[in-house]
Order: structure tokens, then sequence, then C-alpha cells
């Protein structure tokens, strides 16, 4: 199906921008005129373009604070901050020394602490403690009351930012009376943006500190945390659950055993030299690739750079870390939600096989394209991804 572009990749991340319109995450008018200003596959007008949108967009915020408009200017600076992030999104083909990405994740995340603080409840920038060092991340609180409550931590995936959480789930969640915790742990957002810590598969060494910190805030009530993963954060809240079950539910946005060779798909020859470490003859044809292939292309450079590899050999290879074994997947107690999307090709049958091997607790729900939400993640069905969500999770922590 056409949405805006052709391109396969541009069409799925207008869908995912103009999806986020229920949160305050776009306006549906600003995301068609943007994109009429983009040419098909045409990387830096994608930039440009959203670029001057968020721009603009992030004046009209000042001009209603000045105005005395608390209301108007949080508006404006939370589809600022969505439209940096959107803005960001591609640029990748030297992302290490490439000013824009620095300048326009801080823009992002500035603008959703703007936002933030004009909220109705509480919102606060926070550190947790982790190895030495310290993860980004915000806290949003229903109110000031100070009563304990269950709250969503999300996690991120292999493109997503602490920012962009708010949109998917945290402005939902605290609609229904949850907490809000999202972090940038290694790989992510501000993690490799600003410090260059790669992702790491073992993720029970990055969100247990997470949950120890949690842990420590009166407002969070401990026995109703819920993780929240968003696409390869399926995989990392399913290996964080198989190793800590401290947590009430999680819930797989999508379910998901693997990510070898899955993003881009590999084709089988390539793969075959890949693992056999013919490198200088797989490279070849990863090169020629990406050439005509957005996604591709994305999916390859992003991949070397939040992975901490030399080149897309060595990318693809390390994507085999990111499994989880029946052996993990029998280790899992908590509750879990596996979401799957009907027209899904990224992670195809893999949350059927999650399901299979599970003796939790568990749900396997595949959102259907006649609905609109059978692309990856749901984009663009955020009302009834929510819905689904807090349905199951209104059940489960009873």
């Amino acid at each position: 199906m056409k949405f805006i572009f052709e391109d396969e990749a541009f069409k799925f991340e207008t869908l995912r921008a103009a999806g986020f319109a229920g949160d305050a995450g776009a306006d549906i008018g600003e995301v068609i005129v943007t994109t009429s200003r983009i040419p098909e596959g045409d990387e830096d007008a994608w930039t440009a373009a959203w670029k001057a949108t968020a721009d603009r967009i992030a004046k009209t915020g000042e001009v209603s604070l000045k105005a005395g408009d608390p209301v108007s200017a949080r508006e404006a600076f939370f589809r600022a901050s969505s439209y940096y992030r959107s803005a960001e999104f591609y640029r990748r083909k030297d992302p290490l020394n490439d000013p824009q990405v620095l300048e326009l994740s801080r823009l992002s995340a500035d603008y959703l602490v703007k936002a933030g603080d004009l909220l109705d409840g509480p919102f606060r920038e926070v550190a947790i403690p982790y190895e030495g060092r310290e993860i980004p991340g915000y806290l949003f609180l229903v109110d000031d009351s100070g009563q304990p409550r269950p709250t969503v931590i999300y996690t991120n995936g292999f493109d997503s930012t602490r920012e962009e959480g708010y949109f998917v789930i945290g402005a939902a969640a605290l609609r229904r009376g949850y907490n809000f915790l999202a972090y940038d742990g290694p790989g992510q957002g501000w993690m490799i943006r600003e410090k260059n810590v790669p992702y790491r598969p073992d993720w029970e060494n990055v969100l247990g500190p997470v949950v120890d910190y949690a842990e420590t805030v009166p407002e969070i009530d401990n026995d109703r945390i819920v993780h929240f993963g968003y696409s390869l954060g399926g995989y990392l809240v399913a290996r964080y659950a198989a190793y800590d079950h401290r947590s009430a539910a999680i819930v797989c946005n999508d379910g998901m055993t693997t990510f070898y060779a899955s993003y881009p798909p590999i084709p089988a020859d390539t793969l075959q030299l890949i693992e056999e470490k013919r490198d200088e003859e797989a490279m070849s044809l990863l090169e020629e690739m990406i050439k005509n292939d957005t996604n591709a292309r994305w999916g390859l450079q992003n991949g070397v750079w939040v992975n901490g590899v030399a080149n897309f050999a060595e990318y693809v290879r390390s994507t085999a870390d990111y499994t989880l074994t029946d052996n993990d997947i029998h280790k899992i107690q908590t509750p879990v939600l596996l979401l799957e999307g009907e027209d899904d090709k990224v992670f195809a049958g893999q949350a059927t096989k999650v399901a299979s091997e599970l003796s939790a607790p568990h749900e396997h729900v595949v959102m259907r394209s006649a609905d609109g939400a059978g692309a990856h993640c749901h984009e663009g069905a955020m009302f009834l991804l929510h819905q689904t969500i807090f349905n199951w999770l209104a059940k489960t922590l009873n």
C-alpha cells in the first residue's frame, strides 16, 4: 500500500511519524506538507524538509509560551521533538563525524524536555547508575500525590530514542494511571550519539540497573513494573526477563527470537560468504545491495555504528549474538504479551516460535492489516496498539 512515497523505507518512516499525531507527536497537515518537499529516496532532502518543519514548529511553541499559552507551547514542543528525530534518522553515512547527528538529536531532546516541563504531572530527567557511568532517562509521574503506581519502562529498539518513547507508549500510559520511565541504553539514543557506547546483547545487565533505580522511586509500585520493548526491544526485554524475574509483565512489540541477518534481510548466498568470513567477496555484494535500496543502506550503515563494528560483514555476524535460545525462553517466568504485525517481514513467524516455547503465562496477538495495524510495530495504528496492550495489562496486573 502506498503512503505518500513509493520507496518502502520512506513510506514506513512517514507512517511512523504521522502515527504519533494522537499524542501530539505530529499534525497530519504538517506531515503532508513536509513530505511533499522530499523526492523519492533523497535522504538529504528528507533531513532538510523535516528540520525546516521542526524549526518552524519550535518557533511557534516559543511564541505561544511568551503569549502565556503553555498548552499550545507544550504541543508544539512535542511535535518539534518528534520532527527533529525524523530529520536525524537518515544521517547514517558517517554518523560519528556528521555534525547534524548531534545537532538534531540534541534538539529532539531539548524540545522533549521543554514539553515535559509543561505537563500537568511531574516530569524530570534522571541519571541511572550503570557500570561506573550513567544511563540517561526521563521519568514521567501521573501526579504529585506520592502514591505508588504501576509503571511502564520503555526499552528502545534498533533505531529509536527515549524521546520517541513518549509518543510510542508514554502518553498512553500516563492517561491510564501508569508512570512512565524511558531510558537510552548502550547503542541507543544519547548513549551512542554522545558517548559512542555500542549495543550489547546481554540486556539483563542494562535493564537490571534501570529496575534497581526504579525500585528507589517512592512513586513506583515495585510489584507492578511493566517492560515495553519496541522492535529490537522485544528481544531485549525478553532477554532481561529470562535472567531477572522482578517485574510484573513484559510486552514484546514485537515478539522475536533473533535479530540475525534480519535487518536488512541478507540473501542466502551473501550470508554464506559472511559466515565463511569471505568478507572481500561479501562486501562487494553488500555494497551493491545498498546502492538502490534505502532500507538496506540505512540498516547496514546504522548497524555498523550502533554495534560498534568496522564494516557491514562484521555487523551481520554480530547480529547473531541477539538471539533468544529455547533455554532463555524457558527461563522466563514473567507474564508476556507477544505482538506481531500481519505484514511484518522483519520478524515474521518469530513471535509464534517464542509462544511455542514459553511456559510463563502469555498471549500472542497478531495485529491485522485489515485494521491498519499489520505493519512492523503497528505504526499508524497506535490507538489500537494501546488498547491491546492496556487491556491485557488490566487483566494481568489485576
